[in-house]
This record gives structure tokens, sequence and C-alpha cells, in this order.
């Protein structure tokens, strides 16, 4: 067998069906040669008016040509894979695809692979006029290379939405919905990403010497890149089979997510100044994001198994399971605001108002997580039904901590940021703790109340985690 053909048989067969077809489609060739029309027009001008716009005129036509291959790769590629995903659910193929032995992944992989591919074919056939923008001057290696590469990162990024919302679509009416929302959220993402090169583009010269800017465009590549693979996986884990161990690549995205997130930013920080006042705003960044990813990876269904907790499956945080998940959630948690929170105490941090910050912020994370957890288990419904009813409750709960404390303030004649009545309130209380009038009562109340409703959440999610049901995949 040649090389060529062995490679073929390696490929995902979803790939080469998706990227053959993708070819034939008349969609492909118009808009590929509508953007080479449109960059050979702008390539004329470019060499018409050179002498006119002096030694800068390479920024503007950057530009120029980035705007024609931004409408394909931001707009066009995303909704194209939206579209393919969608007509699977809507022509039900979907279930011959699993019948090919696959798996939801394998499919995913290969649907989102193969426009990556169409991707990488428009770029190729845009690089030269990117590049001939050098010629030009006005702009510089270094930027070309930059833009191209968050331009990617952000059609990745782009295309793992649109394929995560086709998965969400059951009824007709929600996809009609998704199909709005989606068309509206591509067309902010098209103008924020041409919006975002431009300022870039115009001001790159005086950022490279700067090592704030390139911990932060790290952070924003490996944030589009690792949101994406988060949103595949999620995608993926919603088509499995609930006997399938759907909950590992989630998972293992999200620690490590995380974990990279954390990483850079240490990076980041000992190379900026190493502020420390830095550490507190970025601890209640990350409680932010673990809170939101958490309430998804900790509100799985119950009783997956008895086995998963048997023998030397007992430590397996991947399997499925909404017990697993809750716990893990919090070990990240608790991993990365011990460090920061480590790393400010060894910075000679001596202002308790921070101090209460970094401490009180992991604990809103753990009570907005496990309050919803335990109150949602003590209404009787069926297990499959238990990711939605936590969801809809901590968003409930969210709500309610933030507007009705501040509301019974002012009935009682009070300040709506009364210290007391705000302890619990996410907003309010985290606000009240820069201070001086706010003591550590307040943060002795909130430890107190988050770890009684997580103890009463590991014993509730325990107890139904042993009894083994008819289950759906969250």
């Amino acid at each position: 067998m040649s090389l060529a053909a062995a490679w073929s048989e390696r490929l995902n067969p979803i790939v080469v069906k998706e990227v053959r077809q993708g070819l034939r489609t008349r969609v492909f060739w118009i808009f590929f040669g509508l953007m080479l029309l449109a960059c050979l027009c702008i390539s004329l001008v470019a060499w018409a008016t050179a002498s006119e716009m002096g030694f800068d005129g390479g920024r503007t036509f950057f530009i120029a040509f980035y705007v024609c291959l931004a409408v394909v790769q931001f707009f066009i590629i995303p909704y194209t894979a939206y579209r393919s995903m969608a007509r699977e659910r809507e022509d039900e193929t979907w279930v011959l695809l699993t019948l090919t032995g696959l798996g939801p992944r394998r499919i995913l992989r290969g649907k989102l692979s193969s426009f990556i591919v169409q991707g990488l074919l428009y770029g190729s056939a845009a690089g030269p006029f990117l590049l001939f923008c050098y010629y030009l001057n006005g702009i510089d290696l270094p930027t070309i290379a930059l833009c191209v590469a968050t331009g990617a990162a952000w059609q990745l990024f782009l295309t793992s939405v649109c394929v995560c919302t086709a998965t969400l679509a059951e009824a007709r009416i929600t996809r009609a919905l998704l199909h709005f929302v989606l068309l509206g959220g591509l067309l902010w993402g098209l103008v924020s990403g041409i919006a975002s090169v431009a300022g870039f583009v115009e001001g790159a010269r005086n950022l490279f010497g700067d090592d704030t800017f390139w911990a932060v465009a790290l952070g924003t590549l490996w944030a589009l890149v690792t949101y994406a693979v988060l949103l595949f996986e999620a995608a993926a884990a919603r088509l499995s089979l609930p006997t399938e161990h759907y909950a590992r690549g989630p998972r293992i995205a999200f620690v490590a997510q995380v974990l990279g997130a954390l990483a850079l930013f240490l990076w980041g920080w000992e190379r900026s100044g190493r502020d420390v006042e830095v550490l507190v705003a970025a601890e209640i960044f990350i409680c932010l994001h673990i809170a939101f990813i958490g309430m998804f990876v900790a509100s799985d269904v119950d009783g997956m198994s008895r086995r998963h907790w048997a023998g030397s499956q007992r430590l397996n945080l991947l399997k499925p399971g909404a017990l697993r998940g809750f716990i893990m959630t919090f070990m990240v948690l608790f991993i990365v605001c011990g460090a920061l929170t480590a790393l400010w105490l060894g910075r000679h941090g001596t202002d308790d108002k921070q101090l209460r910050a970094m401490l009180a912020a992991p604990a809103f994370v753990v009570l907005y997580l496990a309050a919803p957890a335990a109150l949602a288990r003590l209404f009787d419904h069926h297990p499959s039904q238990t990711p939605v009813l936590v969801r809809v409750f901590t968003l409930g709960l969210v709500m309610l901590g933030s507007g009705v404390p501040p509301l019974v303030a002012v009935l009682l004649g009070m300040e709506p940021d009364q210290p007391f009545l705000n302890a619990l309130n996410p907003v309010v209380g985290m606000v009240n703790l820069a201070k001086d009038e706010v003591g550590w009562e307040a943060v002795m109340l909130l430890y107190g109340v988050a770890g009684g409703f997580t103890i009463l959440a590991l014993s509730m999610m325990y107890a139904r985690d042993q009894k083994p049901k008819e289950l759906a995949p969250a």
C-alpha cells in the first residue's frame, strides 16, 4: 500500500465525506471565487495607489484583505457547520451515522475537522495577498503571523459554538429560535473579529515590547482554543449514550483549561511586575469561570452505577455522575484559589480587605453550587431531570441572592448594601468586603452556610448514587 493510501485509510471517514461534499457545493466555490476576486481588486488598487500612500499603505490594505477572509472564516464556515449538523438531526440521519460504529465523538471530530480544512483552503488562498502587504510597508511579519493565528483560533471557537448549538435543537420551535440567535451571534463575531484585528494592526508597533501584551495574547489564544475543545467535548457528551463514559472528555478539558490558565497567568504576572492587587482580581475572575462551567459539570445525573465507587474505581472522578463532578469541581476550585492566596501571602500582603475578598470568592462559588444541588434533590423527580432542575435552581438562587437582600434592606429603611443582610449576596457581599466596617464575621458566616449546604449536597448525592435507575445523559 502506498503512503497516500495508508494515510487515507487512517483518516476519519467523516472528514473525507464532509470535505468531498463541501468542495462540491456551490457555496464553497461561489465564496471562494468572490474572495479571490475581491482580493485581486484590492491588489490592483494597492498597485495603483502605492506611490500616493507612501510607506504606510500596508496596514490599510492588510485590513482590507483580512475583511475578505474574515467574512468567510467567521460567518460562512461556522454557519455551514451549524447547518450540516442541524440537518443530520432534522433529516433523522444521525442514527444512520451512529450505526457505523464511529461514535458521537469521532463523528463530531470529523465534521469539525472538515470545516477546519475548508478554512485552511480559504486561508491558503488569501495568504499570498496578506503577505503582499508586508512589501507595501507599514506592517511587519510578526503582526501578520499573530493576526492569522488569532483568526484561526477565532474561527475554531465560532465553529465549535455552532456545532454545539446544533446539538441542542430538539423541537422545531427550539431549532428556529436557536437559528436566529446563532445568526446574530455570528454577525457579532464577524464584527468583533475584524475590529479587534484592525485595532491591533494600528497599534502593534507599540505592543511587541510589552510583556503584558504577550501574556494577554497567549491567554486569549489559550482561551479560544480551550473553549472550542470544551464545547466540542460537551456536544459529544450530549450525543453519547448513558452507558458510555461521556463525562471523561469534558472534565479533562475543564481541568486542563483552568490549570493552563493559572500557569499562563502566573507566568505573565512574574514578567509584568508582580502586582499583588492583580492576584485578587485574577482569583475572582477564575472563580466566576469555575462557577459557570462547574454548574454544568457538577449537575450530572445521579446513580450512574455503584461499581464506579467500588474497588480501584473509588477515586476516579472522570466517571459519570453528579457526585464525582461535584467533588472534581471543588478540588479544582480550591487548588487554584489556594495557590493564588498562598502567593498573595508570600508577597507580604497585609491588606485585610483584599484577604477577605480572596477567601470569600471560593466560598460564594461553593455556596451557589452546593445549595441548588441540595435543594433540587429535595423534590421527587426522575434522575434524568436532575441536570436541568439543578441549573434552573442555580440561576434562580443567584438572582434571588442578588436582588432580594437589597430590596429587604430598603423596605426596612436601611441602606441597600447593609452588610448583615447582604452577607450572602454574590454581588453586594463581595463589594462590602472591601469596606472597613465589614469584619471577618461576614466571611465566617459565608463559610458556615456554604459548608452546611456542601455536607447536605454530598450526603444526598451519595445516597442517590447508590440507587441505579434508568438514566439519560446530561
